[in-house]
């Protein structure tokens, strides 16, 4: 039963898709009824004419009725009307009758009470009058045989509706042709403000729908999103306000406390404690670069040398994987390799893929960053690499495949999924053949105008 529904009443998610398909059915139905309609006012036309002409002959013929002294009626129909009214023409006829039915004079010269019965209403068709003539009422009845009607009137009917269809459809198929022309223009503000909503955003709450041009009936919608897109902006000012607040009243105690531990005696526990501030110090670094990443807005014409954001990361990072008996590589490219991008963004979100892979990969085994002249960054380590259920989950914030650890907090690929985001750039991990992880950030090249500035 549903499927029959869905058969008889098709449903469209465009709009100018339904406003299309339900004017085309009123263009059928306009161009099945119109010439009908108009066939039908031909006939009518035709047949007030017929009975207009009748009339006027049959006004002509009693102005020949004349009556005589001795009271009968005479009825002189001249040569010039003879022939019309004759047997061999065959077309027109006429019967003069009394007030009672009698036949006076006909064109069949069927006189008397003989006559009382005619067979005038099965052949003929037509009109008549009715005249006071001394005293006596006389009706004239004049009608043309239908089967000898006008030629020409004839074809007119006969080809009105083929001719009338081959005129009628072109002109609907203009006037739909020129309706869907009327359609696109009066939906185009639509399409302009579904193009500028398509770049709202975490990153771009600011933008919001146009109100220019936009049809009365749509305008409320628009101005409800609107004030919808302000309030979601204000949560997320107050959100991110949250965190960068948090971050900053966290790194004073985190200070204090790090102070403090150096006046312990016991050696280890001073270091178990060091190591623990230091991972904390980390998780409140990484909640300041998301609070940054969710301020920034990027300049279109903004570039930046990935070769050379890459060469400050690994140098950066260097120490960091030689204290842990791990190598870090730079390799790819010497070329510099110009992006559309935040050159201090990228490097956050590099350096972050850096670090993690330091973290997972073995001892004495080395990490390598590989730059392409296509604008790709390549993140390999030889560690235990990744599940397939957990490809999409580790770029999400505060999750962890090993609760257990406690050197990091899940913040470091969701800075890196930010990032990407922020440059419509992309984010993949792969597993290697040999063991380990490739991670891939693809960036779109700048053009060398944009390089050359």
């Amino acid at each position: 039963m549903s499927a029959a529904r869905s058969f008889t009443r098709p449903t469209f998610k465009s709009l100018i898709s339904r406003i299309v398909f339900m004017h085309i059915v009123a263009v059928a139905v306009v161009a099945i009824f119109l010439p009908l309609v108009l066939f039908w006012l031909l006939n009518s036309e035709v047949d007030q004419l017929h009975r207009d002409a009748m009339r006027a002959q049959a006004e002509v013929l009693a102005e020949r009725i004349v009556a005589q002294p001795d009271g009968l009626l005479t009825f002189n129909l001249p040569d010039s009307l003879r022939g019309l009214y004759s047997d061999a023409y065959g077309r027109y006829q006429y019967d003069i009758r009394d007030g009672e039915g009698r036949l006076l004079f006909s064109s069949h010269r069927r006189t008397g009470a003989a006559a009382a019965a005619p067979r005038l209403a099965e052949t003929i068709s037509g009109a008549g009058v009715t005249r006071i003539i001394d005293g006596k009422t006389v009706r004239i009845q004049v009608a043309e045989d239908l089967a000898h009607r006008d030629v020409i009137i004839d074809d007119i009917i006969s080809n009105f509706f083929r001719r009338v269809g081959w005129i009628t459809i072109p002109i609907l198929l203009i006037l739909l042709a020129t309706d869907i022309i009327i359609f696109r223009r009066a939906v185009a503000p639509l399409w302009k403000a579904s193009e500028e909503a398509s770049n709202i955003g975490p990153a771009r709450t600011d933008i919001r729908l146009p109100t220019e041009q936009i049809p009365r009936e749509i305008m409320p919608l628009v101005t409800a999103v609107n004030q919808a897109l302000d309030r979601l902006e204000d949560g997320f000012r107050v959100q991110r306000q949250f965190t960068a607040d948090a971050a900053h009243q966290l790194r004073t105690p985190l200070t204090i406390l790090r102070t403090r531990i150096e006046t312990l005696g016991d050696g280890a526990a001073r270091q178990a404690l060091h190591a623990d501030i230091e991972g904390m110090s980390r998780i409140v670094a990484q909640l300041l670069e998301i609070a940054e990443l969710d301020t920034l807005v990027l300049d279109p014409g903004e570039t930046a040398d990935l070769r050379a954001v890459c060469t400050e990361v690994v140098g950066a990072i260097a120490p960091f994987a030689l204290a842990q008996h791990k190598d870090i590589a730079l390799k790819g490219t010497d070329a510099p390799v110009m992006v559309h991008g935040n050159s201090e963004m990228l490097q956050r979100a590099i350096f972050n893929l850096a670090e993690n892979a330091i973290k997972f990969t073995p001892k004495d085994t080395s990490v390598d960053v590989e730059v392409g002249d296509d604008g790709v960054v390549r993140v390999r380590d030889c560690g235990p690499g990744i599940a397939d259920a957990e490809r999409e989950l580790i770029f999400q914030r505060f999750w962890r495949a090993d609760r257990q650890r406690s050197d990091g907090a899940g913040l470091g690929l969701s800075i890196v999924r930010g990032v990407a985001d922020d440059h419509a750039a992309t984010v993949a991990v792969e597993n290697l053949p040999g063991g380990g992880a490739e991670f891939t950030l693809r960036f779109r090249l700048a053009d060398r105008t944009c390089a050359a500035v």
